[in-house]
This record gives structure tokens, sequence and C-alpha cells, in this order.
């Protein structure tokens, strides 16, 4: 089946089908139109030299015309289709004016008739309209014209009748096989997507006991130690640093653990609601985060800030939280600036730090953080730079997020 129907459901097969009946109509109307031009030539062609009443000529030519555009009709009527070629082909005959062979009336409409009654009919609906295109053709041979072998007689049945209805019952056939095999392909196709969505919720689920039972447990400790530390440290003279230092770091133990637990309900597949992952909105707590640990950091808002998307809104924020870290770890503390600025088609974040002398020294040295800004940058189609300033005083590290201008 085509994806269009996968993605739209209910809608795409109704088109489908409306597409599907619509040509088979249009085909019913050239094939009724086509019969009805055959049947009426040989009819006028064939009763031109002998004396039909004028009268019964056009009354006869009418119903040929009446039955043969009945097979455009629906195809559920294609039994009383075929009950009205055989009277038409029964009443030429009882109406035929004298001796002499009979006319050709409805011939080419008997052989579409039975073909229909075949082809669209149920079992015994189609078998009665068999049994009746047969009385019919052997009426026309029995009664009228002169006589006949019973062999022609058969040969006609089997040729008129019998043939058009078995291609019928065949096309029936091989339609509906043609319809079980594509009904088989979707199930097997919908089982494997099952399966598939399966396999990724197990590794998922997998990957997150992982993450719990490595991680979690020595984030904790390091969250407990830090809380005993704290409490005897506040005992001690002059320790305001060393609590207020214990302090952040107990407060960044429980954000990883949130932001762990987070990460662990994405995977098992059930988030906890829209706000599962920080975003710009949660800047605040982030900023009031560094700063408990010495860190002044100060956040400027340049345009008119714009919606972003969600997974976008989560990396910009992830990129502004690396950076800090980065100048937490590596910087000489002070004051860090953080630029946030909206252009039409652009976001650009920009951070500056004092630089730290072991950086001077080697600005070239290795640095995971700014490899996972750089990543994250990259997953949309984003630029990263960062090295120290001209005056080589500070660090900055600026990051560039296309936007959509609409």
């Amino acid at each position: 089946m085509p994806d269009r129907e996968e993605r739209d459901g209910r809608g795409a097969r109704s088109v489908r089908v409306r597409d599907v009946s619509g040509s088979l109509k249009r085909q019913a109307i050239a094939i009724a139109a086509v019969t009805l031009v055959i049947d009426c030539l040989s009819f006028s062609l064939y009763t031109s030299s002998f004396s039909y009443p004028v009268g019964l000529r056009w009354a006869m030519l009418g119903a040929i015309v009446v039955v043969d555009a009945g097979l455009a009709s629906a195809p559920r009527l294609s039994g009383a289709v075929a009950v009205a070629q055989v009277a038409v082909t029964v009443g030429g005959v009882a109406l035929h004016p004298g001796p002499g062979p009979l006319p050709l009336l409805n011939s080419a409409g008997l052989l579409i008739s039975a073909y229909r009654a075949g082809a669209w009919l149920g079992r015994w609906p189609a078998v009665a309209s068999l049994l009746c295109l047969a009385a019919g053709i052997v009426a026309r041979r029995v009664f009228g014209g002169p006589p006949v072998k019973p062999e022609r007689i058969l040969l006609d049945v089997v040729a008129d009748a019998l043939l058009p209805w078995l291609v019928g019952r065949y096309t029936t056939a091989r339609r509906a096989y043609i319809a079980e095999l594509e009904q088989r392909s979707e199930r097997e196709q919908a089982e494997a997507r099952q399966a598939l969505a399966a396999a990724i919720a197990e590794e998922r689920s997998s990957i997150a006991r992982d993450l719990h039972d490595v991680i979690s447990h020595h984030v904790s400790a390091i969250g407990v130690h830090a809380g005993v530390a704290r409490l005897r440290a506040s005992t001690a003279p002059a320790a305001q640093d060393l609590t207020n230092s214990l302090t952040a770091v107990e407060t960044s133990s429980r954000a990883a653990m949130l932001d762990l637990r987070r990460l662990l309900d994405v995977l098992h597949g059930n988030p906890s609601g829209e706000d599962s992952q920080p975003g710009l909105d949660n800047l605040p707590e982030l900023l009031d985060a560094v700063r408990a640990v010495g860190l002044r950091a100060r956040v400027t808002v340049q345009g008119i800030p714009s919606r972003l998307p969600e997974s976008l809104d989560i990396a910009v924020y992830r990129v502004v939280q690396e950076m800090l870290t980065n100048a937490l770890r590596h910087g000489a503390g002070g004051v860090a600036e953080v630029e946030l600025r909206y252009d039409r088609a652009s976001l650009t974040v920009t951070t500056a730090n004092p630089l730290a002398a072991e950086t001077r020294a080697r600005p070239d040295s290795p640095h995971r953080g700014l490899q996972g800004i750089r990543s994250r940058a990259t997953m949309f189609n984003g630029s990263t730079s960062y090295g120290p300033a001209p005056e080589g005083g500070a660090w900055i590290t600026t990051v560039s997020f296309p936007l959509d201008p609409s």
C-alpha cells in the first residue's frame, strides 16, 4: 500500500476508493456504449433485407438501446441486466415476422451481461443468471428460425454464456487474491513496525536501567556527603566560604539527579510533562546555581525574543549551561557575560569570561565541553567559534543557531 494511505488513515483510503470507483464507472460506460453501437449496427444492417414492420423495428431497436445501456448500471444490478438481455432475445424470436434467418439483436449485450454476472454477483445469484442466459440462448435456437442440431445449441450456450461467465468468475477470484496479498503485506508491515518499536522501547529501558545503576547511586552519594560535610562545617569558625561551596555541591547534585530522572523518564517513554527538559525559561535557576558557587553570571538579551521549537529551546539552554560550566572550571572567576541576540533569521549566544593563566598558556588544549557545544550546534545547522579575545584577557564562545524567518 502507498505510504500516503498509512500516514492519512481513513481519509486516504476513502480517496483511493473513490478514485477506483470513478474509474470503474467510466469504463462501464465506455463498454456499454461500444456494445450498444455494435448491437444497433448489427440489427440495422441485418434487418434491412426483409420486411419487419416499421413500428416493430423501431421498438426492437429501442429495446436493444435500453438493455445495452443497462450495462453501465451498478454492479449489483448485473442479474437484472442479464434477465433483460434474455427478454429482448426471446422477444425478438417471438416477434420474428416470418421464416428466414434470425435477426442479430443483442449478441454483444448477452456476452457482456454474462461476464458482469460472473464477475460481480455472489455464487447463487451468479449461477441463476447463468441459467437464465443459457435458457434464453436455447429458446432463441429452438423456437426461432430453421431447426438446428443439439450440438450447435450446446456450442452457443458455451460460447455466448458459459465462457464469458467463467472469465468473470476468474477475474473476481484474481481480484480477491490480490486484495488478500495486499492485506497480508499490510499486516506484516504493521507487525514489523510494532516489533521494531518494541525493540527500541526495550533498548531504551535497558539504557535507562544502566544509567540509573551507574550514575544515580554516585550522584546521590555526593549529595549526601556534601550535606553531612555542610552540617559539620557550619559549626566551625570562619567556615562560611566552605559552607557555601558545600551547599552549592549539594544543590548541584540534586539538580543533576532531577535532570537524570527526567532523562530516565524520557527513555522509559513516559515523560513527566512538557517541562520534562529545561529550556530558556529556566535560565534564572541556572544562574542562581552558578552564582552560588562563586561565578557571577549576567545575561543580556538583544532583539525581540521569539518562540523557539522545543528541541531548539532545550539545546540553547544546554549550550548556555555548558558555557557557564566551562567558565566555572577553566576561567579566572569574576563576571561571566552571556548575551542572547535575536535576529530575524538567527539566534546567537555569546559568553565572555576572564581567562585563567593556564588557559592563556595553552589556548589550544582540548575541552570536552566545547566539543559538546559544537555537537549541539551542528544538530541544528548552527556554527560555533571560541578562543581568547584579541586583547587576551577573556575567553569568548559564540554559537549561532539559524531560525525560520516565518
